[in-house]
């Protein structure tokens, strides 16, 4: 879920995991995009920021008369509107499926997770159309109408009522609602995973990209449909069952705390006891710290064919009270990796809440979700994103189907350094209101958005150096460093000069900056 995929950004690797986030990237202990999280940094800078509901900001933002001219994803129309900010840029990255190329890294790395969720108990999907409606990316999972993943800021609107999904979680119920028909036509399958492409509007750096994947798993055990509550032994027994069926396995975990606490990290006293909740607990961990282990040995495998002389040392798993909206009790896994702890996923027991409104108030479990390019830049030892995105024959002929091995980087080609800074316009100066409401003079997210639409994949980071505000004008100043850097080539100064003049006039036009 998306909710799940973690609320830390990796260090040394891709921090995608995610939420439609809120604020924030850095270390933090939760909100997880993929159960949301705000895992990467979002600034607004407004004079006032007043907040208005979900109604007030679609009255701002009606469609004026002049008509747009629909965009077409995966061969399917769709109109558009005020709210239509998904770029040509962004759209040109449909239609890759990475992970269904059998021998890019992504597709390596999803085969090897899914090798560890098999059939005929799991189904092994991919959703390979992004887009969903706001109902099925938002509403069915209770997004709060004020919430920030709402926001044109955040998220890429095809139109008003239809999104670029953000997460996974947009066809969580959708697989909770297919497990509960199977029960008629193959009730042996009674879980999932499901891998797909997600798009959020988010900062620039080496572990972040606008387009990336996540993957998430579920899986659920039929409960009494007579009082499940008062007869919640039956659906514990048969949990333990399940869990007294999967291999053991001699890596230490570490596991400190009560598996509920009833301010950390509560019981649905309403809907589970603690018995049953006990046991399907017990069979979420066994089963991520087994593919935890295998990812793990496997990354072990390709260091030492690279370096004989590689000593891992013995891998340690620990699990972390967390908080995620989807699920409780929740928990995020980290691993002992080349000296540091490492963030892997979020998990939990799902809200029941959730399997009620799906139709499926009769059963209860698990769900989990993780980031594709996270695990492959630690698996592969990739060290930009962007090369996931690669054409070039120096990467993609590095690797292949069923195999793990260590990236060999080719020539790195020189950085450019160029610094805009500029003064914001007040509030009250072509301020705009947000999808998910309140004044906004300028978001960091327009910013990177700006720049990656001119500069795309030439473009390694962009970070904030300097902000001041005026002590008496109280006018707030930017300044921004741009590193242009190609993968593939050497960038020509003529060709760089071009580049961020074409920024800083659209910074202008666009956002109406007065620059220094």
């Amino acid at each position: 879920m998306r909710l799940l995929a973690t609320g830390r950004a990796l260090r040394a690797s891709s921090g995608r995991w995610a939420v439609a986030s809120a604020s924030g990237r850095g270390r933090l202990r939760l909100p997880i995009s993929s159960f949301p999280e705000p895992l990467h940094r979002q600034r607004v800078w407004s004079g006032t920021r007043s907040v208005v509901n979900i109604a007030a900001a679609k009255q701002a933002a009606k469609p004026t008369e002049t008509s747009r001219p629909p965009v077409t994803v995966e061969g399917e129309s769709y109109r558009t509107d005020e709210w239509t900010n998904t770029p040509e840029t962004i759209l040109s990255h449909v239609g890759r499926h990475l992970y269904l190329e059998d021998n890019h890294p992504l597709a390596i790395t999803r085969k090897l997770i899914e090798s560890q969720f098999p059939g005929p108990v799991y189904g092994n999907y991919s959703e390979r159309n992004p887009v969903v409606s706001t109902a099925q990316n938002f509403d069915v999972l209770g997004f709060p109408l004020d919430h920030p993943g709402r926001s044109r800021t955040d998220t890429y609107y095809v139109n008003d009522k239809t999104v670029l999904r953000t997460h996974t979680s947009a066809h969580q119920q959708a697989y909770f609602q297919q497990i509960n028909r199977n029960a008629s036509v193959k009730p042996e399958e009674v879980g999932y995973t499901v891998v797909a492409d997600v798009y959020r509007r988010d900062a620039i750096d080496r572990s972040h990209y606008p387009v990336f994947h996540q993957m998430e798993g579920a899986r659920l055990w039929k409960r009494p449909e007579t009082e499940p509550l008062k007869n919640s032994a039956v659906t514990a027994a048969a949990i333990v069952r399940d869990v007294d069926a999967l291999p053991t396995h001699d890596v230490v975990v570490e596991d400190p705390n009560p598996t509920m606490h009833s301010e950390r990290n509560p019981l649905q006293a309403q809907y589970h006891s603690a018995e049953e909740v006990e046991a399907a607990a017990a069979h979420l961990k066994k089963s991520l710290e087994l593919m935890v282990i295998k990812i793990f040995t496997e990354a072990s495998k390709a260091a030492a064919g690279l370096d004989p002389a590689f000593q891992p040392e013995p891998l340690k798993v620990r699990w972390v009270e967390a908080y995620f909206p989807f699920t409780s009790p929740s928990w995020e896994m980290e691993v002992f990796w080349q000296g540091d702890w490492l963030e892997i996923l979020g998990c939990g027991i799902i809200k029941q809440e959730l399997l009620n409104n799906s139709d499926v108030p009769h059963r209860m479990g698990w769900a989990f979700g993780l980031g594709l390019e996270r695990i492959a830049m630690l698996l592969f030892n990739i060290p930009d994103i962007r090369l996931f995105w690669s054409r070039d024959e120096r990467f993609l002929s590095q690797f292949q189907a069923g195999k793990i091995t260590r990236f060999e980087p080719f020539s790195k080609y020189p950085a450019c350094y160029k610094d805009v800074a500029f003064w914001l316009p007040s509030a009250s100066a072509g301020s705009s209101v947000s999808a998910a409401g309140g004044a906004a003079s300028v978001h960091e997210n327009d910013i990177m958005e700006i720049v990656r639409g001119i500069g795309g994949d030439l473009v390694e980071d962009v970070r904030l150096i300097d902000e001041f505000t005026h002590p008496k004008t109280r006018r707030q100043s930017m300044c921004y460093r741009i590193n242009y850097r190609s993968l593939e080539r050497t960038l020509t100064n003529e060709e760089t000069n071009d580049l961020h003049e074409k920024v800083r006039a659209k910074l202008v036009g666009q956002l109406g900056v007065e620059l220094r």
